[in-house]
């Protein structure tokens, strides 16, 4: 029997007469309902024509997360009176309940993907309603791309809705028809607000640090307990409370020991027992309720009998190395659409409050949605589904964001070595299959390949533990995990042993039936399989400690790990923080060196590698798998040539041409040819660093071709090498010491050596060898600056402008010197005077 009245209390109901409206005009629709509106319950149920009075479809609705489906599901069963698997049916990974009556479906996101690319028409659906797109899960993005594309071009019929609980409506409206060029989709907007709700600013005590990686103070944690516990004495009704992670929950959970509540801990891996204790309400006794909850509870889900929300201000995002294939999860405040999404669970049965965990005053800088996953997870899967729909690039997909260059470029480098793409990036046999086992194309590549190695079986139940990554406390070592599983009774166990039926039954149609099992032992099988799916994280132990992946990116286990100090490990999870210089292992298997040349073979190079090291030249040969160096043996004088020249010159430009010989001559040369090139240009040549480097080859062969080491460098004369590059073919090498000459005579016949280390030229020269001389002399045109000296040979004056020093400036210095040198002469009129090295009286006997 149909629960009217509790169809009638869902304010988007309102809505739905335009909604079906715009669907019969333009077949697509944007659907804008605020929390609690009921537009993932109510509004399927009427595109099915299970209530009013509209045509019977069948109506496919998916969700992002497999807890979502499940409750909306049973919902909307309940509101039509049924059981789940009758009209109303979902389909998660590993499980599905319904038959030929359901005509209302609900799948994830994933699930959607998969028979898109099974059957792009999806025969039999006459309506797809894709819901929550503004959470912006890759999947989801996906999809929707994918659908507009069908819809343009296989099925013109068949009727899209974007449902949305914020504001980006107008985004969504322009992509749904961004292919077939008809203007924006018509935009439903659904004005219920559920039963509102006042919202609480509880601002953390001063000191609280922010967040980083996956670290959230404990302080801050401190203070949510403090607030939920706040809220219960203060309001009636249960509490939901928003965390940004498991770690985070049972934290928070310890710290409300002893509250006057059952506290109930909910998120993705949680039993299915808990999942579904939570949605039912509280239990027959009455007690209240603390639920404390990761973002899964911020959309599609209704817990009864909240009336409370604490929100945190945190959430969790993905972030990938691209470089290093590490993949981890940061910390970050959440965003205001997500924000409004937890506040609106307050609101969902009667009125609540929010009580926000953070100051008002930073409420206006927080992101306004959050970060799309396209623009920081790993695109391998999308970009192998890309590939398998004929798009490689992802260019002609309708997307609100192009994924970014750099990350497609990885992970078509990951697909071109495990085989799914070919050199163009289409999409291969062998990449068709992959992309159909539900899988990340990694894991594809480790069950399709594993398994004729250790048997089906094995090689499903090994993906499945990375799949469903084990509790913590099952340890690091997966092989352990493994034995563990098989064993256990608790609710990873059972999501597990469901998982590996699943990808043993997918694996068998992939392989072309039941692959025998081998005789390995567990750890033997972990460790093949494991690295078949992360032969970049095959890792060896270091001598200072830790490991080295294949990668380049260094690994370390956490004290007490039980995967010992074994010389190879493949890692199977690891993340690395923007503050950690090594990744964390999280789970692992020993493997052997055999096994990790074997699986990350693709990577394997031998040859010579000349460089330049610790500050002189390093030749060797070296067998290496990626950057881990398996063998090494020096090469010596049978090293390759041109390889030894290009690590000298590697030497030159991180240590500079002080590695060559320099005499005081050849310094000179080097700034009067400095001098030349600054003042006059071409043919002058550069002699800065950078350019005498990129010109090694013209001014320090045959030498360089001849030198082996760093020793050799140091016997080469850079003075004669420089000369090299005087402009000899034009004619004016000669005319060197005319335009910078070493040395200038002065008027007392003494030749005074230039120094053109400076910005200009300068003449360091006795004042008494000066008189006579009315013009300042010149370089290439250039006055130099005269240093005029005392007659001890300290400074007295500086000019550039002898006639005017003569005039203006000597009175001065000469009643300064003369009582100090009064055996030299000091002439009122120095311009007429005879010039001199020497004292007055040696003056006048010279006359």
């Amino acid at each position: 029997m149909i629960r009217n009245d509790a169809l009638d209390r869902l304010p988007v109901r309102h809505a739905v007469p335009e909604l079906l409206a715009a669907l019969a005009e333009r077949g697509e629709a944007v659907l804008s309902a605020p929390p609690g509106t009921g537009k993932t319950t109510l509004v399927p149920l009427a595109l099915a024509g299970l209530i009013g009075d509209g045509p019977a479809r069948r109506v496919l609705v998916a969700e992002p997360r497999r807890m979502a489906v499940r409750a909306a599901a049973r919902r909307m069963a309940w509101l039509l009176g049924e059981e789940v698997g009758g009209t109303v049916g979902f389909s998660v990974r590993g499980e599905r309940r319904g038959g030929p009556a359901t005509r209302v479906e609900v799948v994830t996101t994933g699930i959607l993907l998969q028979r898109l690319q099974r059957d792009p028409e999806l025969a039999g659906v006459d309506v797809v309603l894709l819901d929550e797109c503004h959470e912006r899960h890759l999947d989801a993005d996906t999809a929707m791309a994918f659908l507009v594309d069908v819809r343009a071009t296989l099925r013109p019929e068949l009727k899209l809705i974007a449902a949305s609980a914020t504001s980006d409506a107008e985004a969504w409206a322009q992509l749904l028809t961004v292919l077939d060029g008809s203007g924006p989709a018509p935009v439903v907007w659904s004005k219920g607000e559920g039963h509102g709700y006042a919202v609480r600013f509880a601002a953390p005590p001063a000191g609280i640090r922010p967040a980083h990686g996956t670290w959230v103070d404990p302080a801050l944690l401190r203070h949510v307990a403090s607030t939920v516990r706040l809220a219960l004495e203060l309001h009636e009704g249960d509490v939901l409370c928003f965390l940004p992670g498991t770690g985070e929950i049972a934290r928070t959970a310890g710290l409300l020991d002893g509250v006057d509540a059952e506290v109930l801990q909910l998120h993705g891996r949680a039993p299915a027992a808990v999942q579904d204790a939570v949605l039912r309400g509280a239990g027959p006794g009455g007690r209240r309720r603390v639920v404390l909850s990761t973002s899964v509870a911020e959309s599609s889900l209704t817990v009864p009998g909240v009336r409370i929300v604490v929100d945190s201000g945190l959430a969790r995002e993905p972030r990938t190395d691209h470089a290093r294939g590490l993949g981890s999860l940061a910390t970050v405040p959440v965003s205001t659409a997500a924000a409004t999404q937890r506040a609106g669970r307050s609101g969902r049965e009667d009125f609540g409050v929010v009580y926000r965990c953070w100051a008002e005053a930073e409420d206006g800088s927080r992101a306004r949605f959050p970060s799309p996953e396209i623009r920081i997870a790993d695109l391998a899967d999308f970009a192998l589904r890309a590939a398998c729909w004929g798009d490689p690039t992802a260019e002609g997909l309708a997307l609100l964001d192009a994924p970014p260059v750099g990350a497609m470029a990885a992970a078509r480098a990951v697909l071109g070595s495990i085989g799914a793409v070919d050199g163009a990036g289409r999409a291969t046999e062998r990449g068709v299959r992959m992309s159909r086992l539900g899988l990340h194309p990694r894991l594809g590549r480790a069950l399709l390949d594993g398994a004729p190695e250790v048997g089906v079986r094995r090689a499903a139940e090994v993906v499945a533990l990375i799949v469903e990554e084990p509790p913590r406390d099952y340890g690091d070592d997966l092989a352990a995990a493994w034995r563990a599983a098989r064993q256990g009774s608790d609710g990873y166990g059972a999501r597990w042993r469901a998982e590996a039926r699943r990808l043993e039954r997918a694996a068998g149609e992939a392989v072309g039936g039941g692959a025998a099992a081998g005789s390995e032992g567990d750890d033997a099988v972990a460790g093949l399989v494991t690295a078949l799916a992360f032969p970049d994280r095959v890792a060896r132990a270091r001598e200072q400690g830790g490991y080295l992946m294949v990668s380049g990116s260094g690994a370390r286990l956490a004290e007490g790990s039980r995967l010992g100090a074994g010389p190879w490990l493949a890692v199977a999870v690891a993340d690395r923080t923007a503050r950690d210089a090594t990744a964390r292992v999280r789970l692992a298997a020993v493997v052997d060196e055999a096994m990790a040349c074997r699986a990350a073979g693709h990577l394997r190079s031998t040859g010579e590698e000349v460089h330049w090291e610790d500050g002189d030249v390093v030749a060797r040969s070296v067998d290496r798998l990626g950057a881990v160096e398996l063998t090494v043996r020096p090469l010596g004088a049978a090293a390759e040539p041109a390889l030894v020249r290009e690590a000298l010159l590697e030497g030159l430009r991180r240590e500079g041409l002080g590695l060559l010989r320099w005499r005081r001559e050849a310094g000179e040369l080097r700034e009067r040819l400095a001098f030349l090139h600054r003042e006059l240009g071409e043919p002058w040549p550069d002699v800065s660093d950078g350019a005498l480097v990129d010109r090694a080859g013209e001014w320090l062969e045959p030498e360089l071709s001849r030198a082996s080491r760093r020793a050799d460098l140091g016997r080469i004369d850079a003075g004669e090498a420089l000369r090299r590059l005087l402009p000899w073919a034009s004619g004016e090498a000669v005319r060197l010491d005319e335009l910078a000459p070493e040395r200038i005579e002065v008027p007392s016949g003494s030749r005074i050596r230039v120094e053109y280390g400076g910005e200009r030229p300068v003449l360091a020269v006795k004042l008494q060898e000066m008189f006579g001389l009315a013009e300042t002399p010149r370089v290439a045109g250039v006055p130099v600056l005269v240093h005029l000296l005392s007659p001890a040979g300290r400074p007295a004056a500086v000019t550039a402008d002898l006639a005017s020093f003569w005039r203006d400036g000597y009175r001065a210095v000469r009643a300064e010197l003369r009582g100090r040198y009064p055996k030299h002469p000091w002439p009122e009129d120095p311009s007429a005077a005879v010039p001199t090295r020497h004292t007055s009286a040696r003056l006048r006997g010279e006359r």
